[in-house]
């Protein structure tokens, strides 16, 4: 199955205009022969906690809709950050959206990055579980940005759900980048799981954001990466085969002392 991850800036504030962005790169990663498409962290509304809370929308109206709509009439599956409001709650959520335009499964990030200047926890409510959907044969886990810092997400995910590939949905600053790479790449191989990452470029007030966008395979092979600063389509094949014989050479997760773990 091949996959492709969309790199791209986002107009602060404009949820109709990066749709148009969405469909063009989306349409772009169709003709390549994608099944799936993944983009960055908060495509809709641009990364800025007052726009945020301003433009923040129910899915039954506005951005959602407009990408059931794209990926019904492309016949991809999209995956996607996206603001959620719910209630009197707003939610760093993802979105997955199959080639029929349905939404099989969605996830409210749950570790908000509670650092100034960002301070989510000021905007979003956090989610409270995990989610992981299947395509084409693969366990996919969602997560959002600031998750990439905790393993324990991801070694959940691959025992206890089936995962073997990580999507991540980022808007990752530039002062860490090296952060980025090295974690992305800790996470696929201790848990000989693809990791997905789409990352944003360009700027939201005073944040640049640092690409890096990538596609790790289950041994820690970089097998699709992009630059740190342009708006770029990559893409890679992906295969349960591949993880399941990774998985089968090393069993570390066989190996796990979980009587040490407390």
């Amino acid at each position: 199955m091949k996959i492709a991850v969309a790199q791209i800036s986002c107009s602060l504030g404009d949820p109709e205009a990066n749709l148009v962005k969405v469909r063009d790169f989306a349409r772009r990663a169709k003709e390549l022969g994608a099944e799936l498409i993944v983009f960055p962290e908060m495509t809709d509304t641009g990364y800025s906690m007052p726009v945020i809370r301003a433009h923040a929308n129910h899915w039954n109206s506005g951005f959602v809709p407009g990408l059931q709509e794209t990926a019904r009439d492309l016949s991809i599956a999209i995956i996607s950050g996206v603001s959620e409001r719910a209630d009197s709650s707003i939610y760093n959520s993802q979105v997955f959206i199959n080639s029929h335009g349905d939404i099989p499964a969605k996830y409210r990030k749950t570790h908000l990055y509670a650092v100034s200047p960002v301070e989510e926890q000021t905007c979003f409510a956090p989610g409270n579980c995990f989610a992981s959907f299947e395509l084409g044969g693969l366990g996919f886990g969602f997560s959002i940005c600031y998750d990439l810092r905790f393993p324990e997400m991801y070694r959940k995910l691959a025992t206890e759900q089936n995962v073997g590939a990580f999507i991540i949905s980022s808007a990752w600053p530039f002062p860490r980048v090296e952060h980025f790479r090295t974690l992305a790449m800790a996470r696929a191989i201790e848990n000989q799981s693809y990791v997905i990452a789409s990352n944003r470029v360009g700027r939201d007030d005073d944040l640049w954001f640092c690409g890096s966008s990538a596609i790790i395979d289950p041994r820690g092979v970089m097998i699709a990466a992009a630059s740190a600063d342009r708006e770029e389509l990559i893409h890679a094949d992906v295969s349960e085969e591949l993880v399941l014989s990774v998985r089968s050479r090393v069993e570390s997760f066989a190996h796990r002392r979980q009587d040490l773990y407390g």
